[in-house]
């Protein structure tokens, strides 16, 4: 039951199934909506990312949303390292290293330029199989840098009338929250584990609720593949 997840989580999708010897996973995300945060990083395990040890994981992101009339723009970067233990039900995954951040607040056409800072950063990861057909997963990461926390919970179903295809779809449910009193909820519906070529995918989509204006839409995409 577990290999199919496996793939799923260290990026070694249907299309990939004869690749099991990756030990490098490079991964891109994508979310656009009121706010929008693009990230991209790399993935590298002692052996390989397949199989249990441990994994280290570096990132950069950038992100803007909307802050009273203005706008305030994020930068960071991340180094962790952690442990990944395989059971017969799923994955779990511990991360812990340094985090940096730069930030800009624009206003009345005035750009400041907030000091940067550097802290802390923890990562976990579930992804279990409950069933043969379903998926549970949940992520959560918490930033001393900034002050921020972000999590994320999805069940999901697998769709076998979809041929070729055959992902996990269901709820999602996303929460972020920060130092400056900002906070958002993301309720949408995602689609995971599918493939197009060497790459696999997860995608979602719904209402994206911020406390400064209504409920609007959100769509995201993840992409990964080893190397």
């Amino acid at each position: 039951m577990v290999t199919g997840l496996a793939r799923l989580l260290f990026g070694l999708g249907a299309a990939q199934a004869q690749d099991n010897s990756a030990s490098l996973l490079l991964f891109g995300s994508l979310e656009a909506g009121p706010s929008t945060f693009v990230s991209a990083g790399a993935k590298l395990a002692l052996d390989r990312i397949d199989r249990e040890g441990f994994v280290a994981l570096a990132s950069f992101g950038a992100g803007t949303r909307r802050e009273g009339a203005g706008r305030r723009e994020t930068a960071t970067g991340a180094a962790v390292v952690g442990y990944q233990w395989f059971h017969d039900w799923g994955v779990i995954a511990a991360y812990g290293g340094i985090e940096g951040s730069v930030e800009a607040l624009t206003a009345g056409g005035v750009t400041r330029l907030e000091p940067a800072r550097l802290g802390a950063r923890l990562h976990g990861e579930v992804w279990a199989r409950p069933s043969e057909a379903t998926l549970l997963t949940a992520t959560a990461i918490l930033d001393s840098s900034r002050t921020a926390a972000w999590g994320r919970l999805s069940w999901g179903w697998r769709m076998e009338s979809w041929p070729g295809w055959n992902p996990y779809l269901g709820p999602e449910f996303a929460l972020y929250a920060d130092h400056t009193g900002y906070r958002k909820w993301n309720f949408g519906i995602h689609a995971t584990d599918f493939a197009i070529g060497r790459f696999s995918l997860r995608a979602s989509a719904g209402l994206q609720c911020e406390p400064q204006g209504p409920a609007s839409p959100y769509v995201s995409l993840t992409v990964w593949t080893p190397w």
